[in-house]
């Protein structure tokens, strides 16, 4: 048999993940063509079939999932062997990769990593604004900024605060409309949610008004869009207050209810913090974080 290459593993792997060549290549950052090479020559190499083309995508055949496992340590291994390399240099340099929501990274971070740049300025950072949970264990971040607490037993994890969130319309939509005097009066404004993990939905449930996805007379998965709709006066929607209170064209509604505080959780794998870049970047977040949660 020949020498099986470790791309064409990581290949194997992400196509069993996302079971498609396309979005295998974009979560590798490479090309269709590239993962469509390396799965012909690993199952030549191996001499097996180890996908069938499906309606839902390609399924691994008997014989790919019975190598999955294998795989999945191998990957495992690998990350390993490059997290105990990592945390050899004592030089705060190189590439950092921090995750966070796509409001957080769009309100809050923007300032933050700018002063981090000023104090550190031989490091480089790769931001990655998403919903999505970033796996940590497959050092896919170094550090990501949770609003959630993360419950892998490998991660590093420290609660760093609080956001408070709140209601917000423009004064244009106010005027025109109105202003809700209560939760009760929502239901007869036009109210903005967002589509993936709904933190709007999420306030009101908490402030004891259950809602469904038809409450939403505008659902988008950005939720900068989703301000933006605020900001153009379409209609009511959800920001963090400290951000919110800083636009002059919206005004706060619904001052005089209780405020949802969503925690921030920060988190790293284990063996990352003894990185003393990543160190670094950890604990200057923790506190430039720590500061504004409680401004």
């Amino acid at each position: 048999m020949e020498y099986v290459q470790w791309p064409h593993i990581q290949s194997f792997l992400a196509i069993a993940r996302h079971k498609s060549l396309s979005a295998a290549a974009a979560a590798l950052g490479s090309s269709q063509p590239t993962l469509g090479r390396h799965l012909r020559s690993l199952e030549s190499e191996l001499d097996l079939r180890l996908f069938d083309r499906t309606s839902s995508g390609l399924e691994l055949t008997e014989a790919g999932l019975d190598l999955l496992s294998h795989a999945d340590a191998m990957s495992r291994a690998a990350n390993d062997f490059k997290l105990a390399a990592s945390g050899r240099s004592d030089r705060i340099s190189g590439s950092v990769c921090i995750t966070a929501s796509m409001a957080f990274s769009s309100q809050f971070l923007p300032s933050i990593l700018t002063k981090l740049r000023d104090q550190e300025p031989d490091l480089e950072i790769e931001l990655i604004a998403s919903d999505d949970s970033g796996n940590l264990l497959l050092r896919e971040a170094d550090i990501a900024v949770r609003m959630f607490q993360p419950t892998q037993p490998d991660l590093i994890a420290r609660k760093v605060g609080y956001v408070e969130m709140g209601a917000f319309a423009s004064t244009e939509y106010l005027q025109r409309f109105g202003t809700p005097r209560d939760l009760s009066e929502l239901k007869d404004h036009v109210v903005i949610g967002t589509l993936k993990r709904d933190y709007s939905r999420q306030v009101l449930s908490e402030l004891g008004l259950e809602t469904n996805s038809s409450f939403f007379k505008l659902r988008c998965d950005d939720p900068n869009v989703a301000w933006q709709m605020v900001l153009t006066g379409y209609g009511i929607g959800f920001t963090h207050i400290e951000f919110g209170v800083r636009e002059p064209c919206v005004r706060r509604v619904g001052e005089n209810l209780p405020t949802i505080a969503l925690p921030i959780w920060l988190t790293s794998h284990a063996q990352l913090r003894e990185n003393k870049s990543i160190r670094t970047v950890f604990d200057f977040l923790a506190e430039e974080i720590s500061a504004i949660a409680d401004h």
